[in-house]
């Protein structure tokens, strides 16, 4: 999984690799264009895709190069080449079944936050256990975080639920956040502390001290 920052890991139903193009990017993007994704999210405008396009994006499966090359549109992202960049840590997932986007997550190595989406197809209990999972054995084991801390609507029980069952605590955090666009929502706090050693691998994007584990130092491979 370790090296130079590209990053590829398997669940039972995903596979999820670092973005390497830009239509990896705006799949993504389409992921969480939807209204309801956006009621938690609350991106800018010009990030949130039209229907049209969305539902075009989450249609591909991006190991079918047949069907990738007959878009003159999808030729022109596909060649557009993604480079790792210092910061937050994005992966992309790819449903295994259909070969589908599915969706994204990021990891913000400096705070160990973690934040996760699914396209409206893959928004179902199993999906959001392994792509959540996928990030924090990613932080855990990659960038050597002893804590990975996540935020969610607290009207969503199902989320509390799941992220309980993932051995997710409550943690400390402000209660109110301030969204891109400039929503504020009411939000709950809770983190994921390593049971054993973390592994920080070279290359990794750096951590701050606070993120980074207390409890014993991190192994870096």
């Amino acid at each position: 999984m370790c090296g130079h920052r590209r990053h590829t890991l398997r669940t039972a139903r995903l596979l999820l690799y670092s973005p390497e193009s830009w239509l990896d990017l705006a799949a993504a993007l389409a992921a969480a264009s939807d209204p309801d994704a956006q009621q938690w999210l609350g991106w800018e405008e010009e990030r949130i895709l039209g229907e049209e396009a969305r539902e075009a994006l989450l249609a591909l499966r991006p190991g079918d190069t047949d069907a990738l090359r007959s878009s003159v549109r999808i030729r022109r992202l596909l060649a557009r080449t993604m480079e790792p960049s210092p910061g937050t840590v994005p992966l992309i997932g790819v449903r295994t079944d259909d070969g589908r986007y599915a969706g994204a997550t990021e990891l913000d190595p400096a705070s160990g936050q973690l934040t996760a989406w699914l396209a409206p197809h893959a928004r179902d209990r199993e999906f959001i256990v392994e792509l959540t999972g996928a990030a924090t054995v990613l932080g855990h084991t990659h960038l050597g975080l002893r804590t990975v801390r996540a935020a969610y609507d607290p009207r969503h029980a199902e989320t509390a639920e799941v992220l309980s069952a993932m051995r997710f605590v409550p943690a400390d955090g402000p209660p109110r956040q301030t969204l891109p666009n400039g929503r504020e929502i009411g939000i709950r706090w809770v983190q994921h502390t390593a049971s054993g050693p973390v592994t920080r691998c070279r290359g990794a994007a750096p951590s701050t001290p606070a993120a980074r584990t207390e409890a014993a130092p991190a192994e870096e491979r």
